[in-house]
């Protein structure tokens, strides 16, 4: 029977695309997000399938008709082979009925790499079908970056520029980015925070004329099939442990929490989503109080986490207002007028109470996080997953989490050393494949908060 899938906007008004149009597309023509206009149910786990043989089955779902299973299956093989662990993203017991799913065992240790090693490939593979080549731009906190540049920096048909927030990523995070010496490979300094280089970003691709010009395409987390790739890692969590599982999420964009709640969605076994905040706690207020106001960004010793605007949460908007794009792009709209936001009190009974829960940590409640879990388990954990590990031990303690929960380990310890000496007196090293990071050249371009300026940039990338 002929699969196919199809792809709308969540503000309503930009045609609907198949998959393969939507992979390159990024964001939709109206400024919206790329969505399934139906969801598929969860299929069975064919008995000592592997990761790759799951991570296949799920995304064809996504995919139908547009690439052949066969290819489907070469790709996830391919990108998954670049994992250092054999079970790509191995579930670790921390404490009684608390494990960590390890997400970065992956070239550029991040669980960006989970979907971009995949997203690449699928990059690479529909444009030299097509005969066609395309222009990324893309807006990082700190590890999308560095895993969106691995994943393309051998794609002969992508030219990639990636923006992030001067002086506010770790030095291991910048200089992934800056000593990568492909061609087609380019990285910017922005004199601003992330929220600056992801409103650049939106606004390139909403200038019609040059987004045509520059073929512009997208792999951060406005691409549907990021959050897709990223929807495997909970559906085989819940293989594992069988179900019903709570999963703790350290959240920033809300792409990876949005991944959890399609694959609860799909009927994974999943209770709760918890949603884990650090001092930039705009999602914490939302899902606790209802109070969506952004405020100023605060640095911090979890730096992907230092968002105000997190550009995924309009997936879930667009759910929660019954896939009415139009409001939704009101509800936007009014959100980016008066940096507020609040839903009615039935959509919160339906979508958000007894499914989300939240927690914020400020940097020193992280820190006592990182050392006490060290001193009791020998574990060492970057400064975004003990966010997570406090978010569930406060919510355990307050009484409101119970059974089996799951805390997504999002970066490796390595990647923040700093924070990881300053918490336990051990600086972890870097794995053998980035012995060398510190030794070799940067390239870099900084550039002001100037879209004029930006976008001059990006053209002389063109090739």
């Amino acid at each position: 029977m002929p699969n196919d899938v199809r792809y709308v906007s969540t503000r309503g008004a930009a045609p609907e695309l198949g998959f393969t149009d939507a992979l390159l597309a990024g964001l939709a023509t109206d400024g919206g997000l790329y969505v399934p206009a139906q969801w598929p149910a969860l299929p069975p786990r064919a008995p000592g399938a592997t990761y790759a043989q799951r991570a296949a089955q799920i995304v064809q779902l996504f995919i139908g008709d547009e690439l052949p299973a066969a290819t489907v299956q070469r790709l996830c093989d391919e990108a998954y082979a670049t994992f250092s662990h054999p079970a790509v993203v191995p579930l670790v017991q921390l404490h009684h009925e608390h494990f960590v799913q390890e997400l970065f065992h992956g070239p550029t240790l991040a669980f960006k790499d989970v979907a971009l090693q995949l997203v690449g490939r699928l990059f690479d593979e529909v444009l030299r079908e097509r005969g066609q080549r395309v222009t990324i731009v893309g807006a990082t906190s700190g590890d999308t970056g560095s895993a969106a540049i691995d994943g393309v920096k051998d794609c002969a048909n992508v030219d990639i520029v990636i923006l992030y927030p001067h002086g506010r990523t770790s030095d291991v995070q910048r200089r992934q980015m800056t000593t990568v010496s492909s061609p087609n490979v380019r990285v910017v300094a922005v004199e601003g925070t992330f929220d600056d280089c992801q409103d650049m970003v939106k606004a390139m691709f909403n200038d019609a004329e040059f987004r045509a010009r520059m073929q512009l395409s997208a792999v951060n987390s406005i691409n549907w099939a990021r959050v897709m790739a990223q929807i495997v890692y909970y559906i085989t969590a819940t293989d594992l442990l069988a179900g019903p599982i709570n999963v703790c999420v350290p959240s920033g964009n809300f792409g990876n929490v949005f991944s959890g709640w399609i694959a609860r969605r799909m009927g994974a076994p999943i209770d709760q989503l918890v949603v884990a905040a650090n001092a930039n706690d705009i999602l914490e207020r939302f899902f606790n109080r209802n109070d969506m106001s952004a405020a100023a960004v605060v640095p911090s010793l979890s730096p992907s986490m230092d968002i105000q605007v997190s550009s995924n949460f309009e997936r879930l908007l667009f759910e929660m207002n019954g896939r009415d794009g139009g409001l939704t792009a009101e509800q936007l709209q009014r959100f980016r007028t008066s940096g507020r936001l609040s839903v009615e009190t039935d959509q919160r009974a339906e979508f958000i109470e007894g499914r989300f829960q939240a927690a914020r940590l400020d940097d020193t409640e992280t820190l006592g996080v990182i050392s006490r879990t060290y001193g009791e388990s020998g574990m060492l954990l970057d400064p975004h997953t003990a966010v997570g590990v406090g978010a569930v031990a406060k919510l355990r303690a307050a009484g409101t989490l119970h059974g089996t929960t799951v805390t997504l380990a999002t970066a490796h310890p390595a990647k923040f050393p700093d924070a990881v000496e300053r918490a336990t007196g051990v600086r972890p090293p870097l794995p053998p494949h980035l012995a060398d990071l510190f030794e070799l050249p940067e390239q870099c371009t900084v550039l002001p908060h100037d879209l004029a300026a930006i976008k001059q940039f990006v053209s002389t990338t063109f090739r």
